[in-house]
């Protein structure tokens, strides 16, 4: 039986004076890819953001690896080293003369400097396997000024690789990579799931990539409409009820 990662119970968020998410209900588990849909303004990355700790929430429960998040939104230390966020943009000033090898081994200095028995040589070894891992052994030593878009997704799954975790959670992580930049993301997001048994909850758009790719859809419009497999939950008849009146099918452009 796999284990509970992630458990949301009656969730309800405000945006100022409006309910963004409202009674929402939901538990991801581990080594399952599950997808949060629906259309703009739906509460999506509301959601996302009251799972992380960003917004304070109204009423209900998120619950972490067994461990209730506080009223607060503050993840415990031994939480918070488990769940990795990638973000749909990664924002920084190009004028910073930072490796990639750098930029990885800050993820390995936030969370492996609280183990006693971790060095120099971990700390490398660290950072080399899980830019191996990610295909990228080779951009250690580039800045990641130089980056491509798809070398960048790449750079910051290895960031969330250099130290064991437990919840990656994404926000339309490949946006801005080109058709074959998007696939070779996926199919390497696909196979860290499986190595790795994570537990993965992202944001996405593109419900074709959602069918191909994802274990659990949940379909949202600040209410939970529906949730289940892809071949169910993505049925014409809910895609119309979560999209409204101008819903017009999607189909991914290449």
């Amino acid at each position: 039986m796999k284990a509970t990662v992630l458990s949301v119970e009656q969730l309800t968020v405000y945006r100022e004076s409006y309910a963004a998410v409202q009674n929402v209900s939901f538990s991801l588990e581990e080594g399952t890819d599950m997808a949060i849909v629906g259309p703009n303004g739906a509460g999506k990355s509301t959601l996302v953001q009251a799972i992380l700790g960003i917004l304070p929430r109204a009423a209900g429960e998120i619950t972490i690896l067994g461990q209730p998040l506080s009223q607060t939104g503050v993840l415990a230390p031994r939480l918070r080293q488990q769940v990795a966020y990638l973000p749909q943009n990664f924002l920084f000033d190009r004028r910073i003369p930072m490796t990639v090898e750098e930029l990885v081994g800050l993820g390995w200095d936030r969370l492996g400097m609280q183990l006693p028995w971790a060095g120099h040589k971990q700390r490398r070894d660290a950072i080399q396997t899980a830019l191996d891992r990610v295909d990228a052994g080779h951009l250690g030593h580039q800045l990641i000024s130089g980056l491509s878009g798809g070398e960048t997704k790449r750079v910051l799954l290895a960031y969330c690789l250099v130290f064991p975790r437990r919840l990656l959670i994404l926000d339309e992580a490949p946006a801005g990579l080109d058709m074959r930049g998007e696939s070779e993301f996926y199919q390497l997001l696909y196979q860290l799931k499986q190595e790795q048994g994570w537990a993965i909850l992202q944001i996405s758009h593109d419900l074709d990539m959602v069918r191909r790719h994802c274990d659990r859809v949940l379909c949202l419009n600040r209410a939970l409409l529906c949730q289940g497999i892809p071949e169910a939950t993505l049925s014409p008849d809910n895609l119309a009820a979560a999209y409204g009146s101008e819903f017009v099918r999607y189909r991914h452009v290449h």
